[in-house]
């Protein structure tokens, strides 16, 4: 499959966006009192919850911006390759 330069550039961003939102939004979700028990040493399903769906979220994220740099990477290649 060959993904244009412009589809790489838009896949790192999306990775790269990942990583600006989701630990933001950890840290959000860290301060939330319905993270913790009313004690507030236990943590609650809800921060179990969101810090699952962080977790996937900064692994896609991840994983789409790999994929974004090896598409970058493999134009350049196909660049050199045509000179």
């Amino acid at each position: 499959m060959v993904v244009s330069r412009r589809w790489a550039v838009f896949l790192v961003l999306v990775g790269v966006w990942s990583w600006v939102i989701w630990p933001r939004f950890a840290v959000a979700i860290w301060n939330d009192d319905r993270s913790w028990t009313s004690g507030g040493s236990t943590p609650t399903s809800f921060l179990w919850i969101h810090a699952l769906l962080i977790a996937v979220s900064l692994a896609i994220g991840t994983a789409v911006a790999v994929l974004g740099i090896r598409a970058w990477l493999a134009g350049r290649k196909q660049l050199t390759a045509r000179k």
